[in-house]
């Protein structure tokens, strides 16, 4: 009567609800059905821990910590990884399907694995920490960047229907998997649909960006900013993910007042929001604030953009850095955004410097670094949006 008690006071929608009990000899007989009743809302993980009570002097602390790595709660707690791995079937479909907090909420950032080199995503897939942007990437220039990005270890694309290269994207992502033997399941690629017609007709937006793709679902689907019928689009996208097509969904452009009048009109919480972020833009009122949320942050423009990435490499701060370290001004400054817990996507068509790119991990920047080039932020955005 102690937990009918609880259940009923409390309002655990949008939580998930690990069962562990000791018993009798009944286990856990109709309970998740009675925490169903009464939490219609939250998410109930069927793989619970029940001890009888002749097993109990039997059961060891190794025990449980073989549960709860089967759950992922020690390394992803409070994720919805944790649900999403106990479940199979229909029981996955259902809570991928509903995954993250209910939009809005805070809950615990996600942390950045730098040694598997990904970050789990409130919708219980993992995403790589680096990627190859294509913005301005046309043709066999766009084909061939992807397929060298693939080639040095990248595995997150990322392409936009305004970009007016997905097909080069799929193209190349096809024949880098069959020619490198690369899993589809390994590559991460995210596109977006538009403000204006895009999103005034978003399910057969949605559908022309994954035909023009055609690798059989997107990892992950963007609005690219904010229009008038971003909600409309964005629980277009919903839909999607319900259906399998869409694994993950978020936003583009979206800074605090904009997410605070977006969120509340959403069922699934953004797993992403992919903002310009570099030294002289910093955003660093609006990252937390997303972060707080269980949201991953991505920059774009991590290098400043074109036009302004000379005068960033070149930064006395950022090259004085980069020479202490025996690495380039480029890898300092996306490993910056790495240890800000920024996700980061630079564009290139150079494969030297696609490959120079990923080289982030064998080095970390000291707090003194990490505070000299925070203390370069002029609040200098380098695009409209």
């Amino acid at each position: 009567m102690a937990v009918y008690s609880f259940l009923e006071e409390y309002d655990l929608a949008g939580k998930t609800i690990i069962p562990f009990v000791t018993s009798g000899a009944s286990g856990f007989t109709g309970t998740l059905d009675a925490i169903g009743d009464l939490q219609p809302d939250a998410r109930i993980c069927t793989k619970g821990f029940d001890v009888k009570h002749a097993n109990v002097a039997a059961v060891t602390e190794d025990d449980v910590n073989k549960w709860l790595d089967g759950l992922s709660i020690l390394e992803e707690f409070p994720q919805a990884s944790s649900i999403a791995s106990s479940t199979t079937g229909e029981e996955e479909s259902a809570a991928r399907a509903g995954y993250g907090s209910q939009p809005g909420q805070d809950t615990a950032a996600a942390v950045f694995d730098f040694e598997t080199q990904r970050v789990m995503l409130n919708s219980g897939y993992k995403m790589p920490l680096n990627g190859l942007g294509t913005y301005s990437l046309h043709g066999d220039t766009c084909v061939n960047a992807v397929k060298s990005a693939l080639e040095n270890g990248v595995r997150l694309i990322d392409t936009a229907s305004a970009y007016g290269n997905e097909e080069e994207v799929g193209r190349a992502v096809r024949e880098a998997m069959e020619e490198l033997g690369i899993p589809r399941e390994e590559i991460f690629v995210i596109t977006k649909i538009y403000p204006g017609s895009e999103m005034a007709s978003p399910e057969a937006s949605i559908q022309a960006c994954l035909d023009r793709l055609d690798l059989g679902y997107v990892d992950m689907m963007l609005l690219h900013h904010p229009d008038r019928n971003d909600v409309k689009a964005y629980k277009a996208m919903e839909k999607f993910v319900e259906a399998g097509k869409i694994r993950s969904i978020g936003l583009s452009n979206w800074y605090v007042a904009e997410l605070t009048g977006f969120l509340p009109q959403v069922s699934i919480t953004p797993a992403l929001v992919q903002n310009e972020i570099h030294p002289y833009y910093q955003e660093n009122d609006v990252i937390p604030f997303i972060q707080e949320k269980g949201i991953v942050v991505q920059g774009w423009y991590p290098l400043g953009g074109r036009g302004h990435t000379a005068e960033l490499l070149g930064d006395p701060v950022i090259s004085g850095i980069a020479a202490a370290h025996g690495k380039t001004s480029a890898q300092v400054i996306l490993r910056w955004n790495l240890q800000k817990g920024v996700v980061v996507i630079p564009g290139s068509s150079n494969p030297d410097h696609i490959k120079e790119n990923t080289e982030l991990y064998g080095f970390e920047l000291t707090d003194a670094e990490m505070a000299q080039i925070n203390a370069l932020d002029r609040n200098e955005k380098h695009d409209w949006y």
